[in-house]
């Protein structure tokens, strides 16, 4: 019994997120937490719009847009293409602190 209701507790996380802003902290501490965070796929959810699926990567300003809690995804409209050409013209940048949860690929419920 007690892992179903983990189950329900980890659906209900995934489809009720909190709306706390993340913060720089928070949100390196996800892509710390997996070995190549420019391999996983993730789905960002936000205060205020529909959640963005996509991929964070890094380019030369990434100190930079980080210090200012910035980052630069590849969404999934340009995922494929990304992946084929690393054309970091295809990215956009998204500031985190309109980021309310990060779910990683695996965690996906939809």
């Amino acid at each position: 019994m007690g892992s179903a209701a983990g189950k329900i507790i980890r659906l209900l996380r995934l489809t009720f997120p909190t709306l706390t802003p993340m913060n720089i902290e928070s949100i390196e501490k996800f892509l710390n937490g997996s070995p190549d965070h420019e391999s996983n796929y993730v789905k960002i959810s936000f205060k205020k719009r529909e959640p963005v699926y996509g991929l964070f990567v890094k380019d030369k300003d990434y100190t930079h847009l980080r210090a200012k809690n910035f980052w630069r995804i590849v969404t999934r409209l340009h995922y494929d293409e990304f992946r084929k050409s690393r054309d970091m013209s295809l990215a956009r940048i998204f500031n985190g602190s309109e980021f309310t949860r990060l779910t990683p690929l695996e965690q996906m419920v939809e």
